[in-house]
């Protein structure tokens, strides 16, 4: 059983790291793992509808990215918004905090921002004078590890395309892969969760007992729910695009016996070694950041050395990684 930190690193050539994304979204190449047979093959995205029979029912994330980071006009204090607490107060991460003390007002986004408390993880609790033009000033929240600012082609793609709901500070990625005629050909239905605070943070204990997950929100709409029941008493498979949506599935009721309903609550299931999973039967996902608690969410979903040995050979054929990257199918 893998409970330290250290048994999910892994050394990744910084070459592999996808900073733009492909040419057309389903040109994905998707890495294969059979938990049983512990088999690897070699596909591309354009195959995920051959993984699927007519029973089974492919259930995705449809939060929108907001355009959440925000510059003041100096141009010396970056903000990114993390949550919404009212028509004018966000949580949000700060840059450079000595500049953003505690009552401290800048200029942004068409409007003023004062900081109205400094929480215990260092983000601010910022009040707005009137509500921020995010559309305007907003920028999308790329990851850091672009290493670049986001323009105009990162509106489209850092998006999936059947987002709906905004309230996102980072794209669920499994879904970056889907058209809109790929995701017409399958059966399909949408749970939304929002991307939260937590995606920004890294593990640092060494004991993964002592990590505490942030609460995201999340709804499981009832027709959402209808269909995986029915899916369930069909002897269909219920698969799981992102870790987003794993994370919702998996905090319902725990025995398979129960139907699920709509509901609308937040949840901060950690998914790790050991965990025994009720609900996904099978997951659609992206190559993580070493020692992230998604890569210990796939190797509670896996195996932890059979991830890694697939982590392995996905650097060995190099594989794009991370949120522009290629994809892997566990099932």
């Amino acid at each position: 059983m893998s409970t330290r930190l250290s048994d999910y690193q892994y050394e990744l050539p910084p070459e592999l790291i996808a900073d733009r994304p492909t040419e057309r979204r389903e040109q994905s190449r998707m890495l294969v793992l059979d938990r049983i047979a512990g088999t690897i093959t070699h596909r591309h995205f354009t195959d995920f509808p051959s993984f699927l029979s007519p029973a089974d029912l492919v259930v995705l994330n449809d939060s929108r990215v907001i355009p959440a980071r925000l510059h003041d006009v100096t141009g010396k204090v970056e903000m990114l918004l993390l949550e919404q607490r009212g028509a004018l107060h966000w949580t949000a991460m700060v840059r450079p905090g000595k500049k953003m003390r505690l009552g401290v007002s800048v200029e942004v986004a068409g409007t003023m921002a004062t900081v109205r408390q400094v929480l215990e993880d260092g983000t601010r609790l910022l009040e707005f004078d009137s509500p921020p033009d995010l559309d305007r000033f907003g920028e999308m929240p790329i990851p850091p590890y672009f290493h670049r600012p986001a323009d105009e082609m990162d509106k489209q793609r850092y998006q999936t395309v059947y987002a709906q709901d905004p309230g996102s500070v980072a794209a669920p990625t499994a879904g970056l892969h889907f058209t809109q005629e790929i995701l017409a050909s399958l059966p399909h239905a949408f749970v939304t969760l929002h991307v939260g605070a937590g995606t920004f943070h890294p593990v640092k204990t060494e004991d993964l007992s002592e990590h505490r997950m942030h609460r995201e929100h999340y709804t499981l709409q009832q027709e959402t729910a209808q269909r995986i029941n029915e899916t369930k008493a069909s002897g269909g498979r219920i698969i799981a695009v992102g870790t987003t949506t794993t994370r919702v599935l998996e905090s319902q009721p725990k025995s398979p016996g129960d139907f699920l309903g709509g509901v609308s609550r937040s949840t901060d299931i950690f998914i790790r070694p050991p965990y025994e999973f009720q609900r996904v039967d099978a997951l659609l996902t992206n190559f993580h950041l070493p020692g992230s608690t998604l890569l210990m969410l796939i190797s509670a979903f896996a195996g932890r050395d059979l991830i890694m040995a697939a982590y392995a050979e996905a650097i060995s054929e190099k594989y794009r990684f991370f949120s522009y990257g290629d994809c892997m199918l566990i099932v």
